[in-house]
C-alpha cells in the first residue's frame, strides 16, 4: 500500500492533476490486476449477503416506493429490480435506487468502520445494475466490486466525515465512480471526472442518521449509487467536475472537513497490487447497528448469568467514544429512549437493543422492532435503566490496527451484586467466536428468503451467483431474485 498525504492547495499552486486524490483513485479503478481467489469468495459471499437482506424488506414501504420509482422506467436493456420477474428491466440508475434501498432498509449488510463509517455493500447495487444493462460478464463485475469496496474502504480508514456531519455516502459516490470505471475499463480521465462529480453531488449532512431518523437513512447509499452512474454517464460524454475537488482552496477539505490546515493520509494499493479491502469488512448476524453486534451477543451471554432479569438496577455499558455518542445516551437524543420511535431510531439505540437483547436472547429483524415489543413496559423499564459512557481503553481499541467494537458491561443488581463481562468483537466477525463463512452467509440468505421466495428460485440464485467469475453476459443479468410466493406490494402514487 502507498500512503498519499492529502492536504488543501490554493488555486495559485495549479496542483498538477497527478497529484491529486481523484486521480489517483482514478488510477487505481484503471489497473487491470487480476482479482486473487480470496477476494472473489468474499465478494460472491457479499452478493449472497445482499440479496439476503433485500428480500427481508421486500414490502417494507421505503422499498416498495423506491421499487415504484424504478419500475415507472421501464428500459427493455436495462437492469432487473430485486422481486420482480427476472425479464422484468428498468433503466440502470433507477435499478441501483431501487436495489440500493431494499439492501440498506433493514441496516443488516456489511460494515467497515475506522477512521468513519461505512456499509461497503452499497456498492453492489449500482455495479450490478450497470453490468447488466451494458452486457458485462461476471469476471468483469468481480473486479468492479473489488474495486469500489478497495476505494471505499482506503477513504474511510483514511478520511474522517463524521466528525463534520458529513454522512458518509461521501466516500461512496466516488467509489462507485471508481468501480464504474474498473467496470467500463474506462480511461483515467474519464475515471478522474466520474469521481470528482460523484463526491461533489453525494456531499450531505448527518442530519438524516441523527433524531428522528427517517426514510432517507436507506435511501441515501441509494442515492449516492444512482448519481454516481449519472456521474460516469457524464463523464463519458466529456464532461468534467469541480477540480482539485478534495484540495481544492474551496474544495472538499477546506470547507466541508477539517479546513485549509487540514493534512489527511489515504492508502491506496500500489501499481499491480491486488485490490483485497474487502477482506477487512465484516457483516451482520444481527439487524441493527454494527457497533451494536457485540454487545447482543454479550446480553445473550449475560442473560445466563443473571437469571431474573426483574433483579437488575441499573446497567451501565462502557464502550467508545462512536458508540457512546452516535447509538448511546451520548447522543443526547430522547428520541432513543421513546418507545413509540421509529425502526430507523430504535436501530441506533443501544439502550433499547440491549435490554431487548437481553431479555430475549435473541435478535430478530422483525420481532425486534415491533411496535408492540418496544411499548412493551418491563421492556421499557429497563431499557430507561441503561445508560452508556466513553471508555478510553474502548475508543483505543476501536482505533487500533485490529479494531473492536464492542464494550464492558457492568449489571447492577437491586442486592447490590455487580455482574460485569466484556466482548470486543462480535461472534460472527473473522476474528470473533463464530466468524461468518459461506455456509454462513447461505443460510442467513435462506432465513430471510423463506416464505418470501420459493425453495427452487432460491436454489438458482445460489448456484448462480456461486460461479461468478465464469458467469456470461446473459448470466449476469439473471443475477437477481425474483419474489413469487407472495404479491409485491404496489407502491403509493406519486408524480410518475
Amino acid at each position: 500500500m502507498i500512503e498519499h498525504d492529502v492536504r488543501v492547495h490554493p488555486s495559485s499552486d495549479r496542483l498538477p492533476r497527478q497529484e491529486q486524490l481523484a486521480w489517483k483513485i482514478a488510477e487505481l479503478a484503471a489497473d487491470p490486476v487480476p482479482v486473487r481467489a480470496d477476494v472473489t469468495d468474499m465478494v460472491i459471499n457479499r452478493i449472497i449477503d445482499n440479496a439476503a437482506v433485500a428480500v427481508a424488506s421486500v414490502n417494507r414501504r421505503p422499498v416498495v416506493t423506491a421499487r415504484g420509482q424504478a419500475l415507472a422506467r421501464p428500459d427493455s436493456r436495462g437492469a432487473a429490480v430485486i422481486g420482480a420477474a427476472t425479464d422484468v428491466r428498468v433503466a440502470p440508475e433507477w435499478a441501483a435506487w431501487a436495489n440500493g434501498v431494499a439492501v440498506r432498509e433493514l441496516d443488516y449488510h456489511d460494515t467497515f468502520l475506522a477512521a468513519d463509517y461505512s456499509h461497503p455493500g452499497d456498492n453492489i447495487p449500482p455495479l450490478l445494475a450497470v453490468a447488466q444493462h451494458l452486457g458485462a460478464d461476471g469476471n468483469q463485475l468481480t473486479r468492479a466490486i473489488a474495486t469500489a469496496y478497495e476505494v471505499q474502504v482506503d477513504l474511510v480508514t483514511g478520511i474522517c466525515l463524521h466528525e463534520h456531519k458529513i454522512d458518509h455516502i461521501a466516500h461512496l459516490g466516488p467509489s462507485v465512480a471508481a468501480g464504474l470505471g474498473t467496470l467500463l475499463e474506462a480511461t483515467p480521465e474519464v475515471i478522474y471526472q466520474a469521481v470528482g462529480q460523484a463526491l461533489h453531488t453525494t456531499t450531505t449532512t448527518r442530519q438524516s442518521r441523527k433524531g428522528e431518523i427517517s426514510s432517507w437513512k436507506a435511501y441515501a447509499p441509494a442515492f449516492a449509487g444512482k448519481v454516481a452512474i449519472e456521474a460516469m454517464d457524464r463523464a463519458l460524454r466529456g464532461e468534467g467536475a469541480p477540480a482539485p475537488i478534495y484540495e481544492g482552496e474551496d474544495g472538499f477539505i477546506a470547507w466541508l472537513l477539517s479546513g485549509p490546515a487540514a493534512a489527511y493520509t489515504v492508502p491506496l494499493p500500489g501499481p499491480g497490487e491486488a485490490k483485497a479491502a474487502i477482506l477487512r469488512t465484516y457483516t451482520k448476524e444481527h439487524s441493527a447497528e454494527y457497533q451494536s453486534q457485540a454487545l447482543i451477543d454479550l446480553a445473550r451471554r449475560m442473560r445466563e448469568q443473571i437469571g431474573d432479569l426483574s433483579r437488575i438496577e441499573s446497567v451501565l455499558i462502557r464502550t467508545s467514544h462512536h458508540t457512546h455518542y452516535v447509538i448511546g445516551t451520548g447522543a443526547n437524543d430522547p428520541q432513543k429512549l421513546d418507545p413509540t420511535a421509529s425502526r430507523e431510531t430504535l436501530d441506533h439505540s443501544i439502550m433499547y437493543i440491549f435490554a431487548v437483547a437481553l431479555q430475549d436472547g435473541r435478535w430478530h429483524h422483525v420481532d425486534s422492532y415491533a411496535p408492540r415489543r418496544a411499548a412493551r413496559p418491563d421492556t421499557v423499564d429497563l431499557w430507561h435503566r441503561i445508560t452508556t459512557v466513553e471508555d478510553p481503553a474502548w475508543t483505543e481499541r476501536y482505533h487500533a490496527a485490529e479494531p473492536e467494537f464492542g464494550g464492558r458491561v457492568e449489571i447492577t443488581l437491586t442486592d447490590g451484586t455487580v455482574v460485569a463481562d466484556e466482548l470486543g468483537v462480535a461472534d460472527a466477525h473473522p476474528r470473533g467466536a463464530r466468524p461468518f463463512a459461506r455456509g454462513n452467509y447461505l443460510d442467513k440468505f435462506g432465513t430471510l428468503a423463506a416464505g418470501v421466495v420459493s425453495a427452487a428460485e432460491q436454489t438458482r440464485f445460489t448456484e448462480l451467483v456461486q460461479r461468478l467469475p465464469e458467469l456470461t453476459a446473459a448470466e449476469v443479468r439473471q443475477l437477481t431474485v425474483t419474489v413469487d410466493e407472495v404479491k409485491l406490494a404496489d407502491a403509493p402514487e406519486g408524480l410518475f
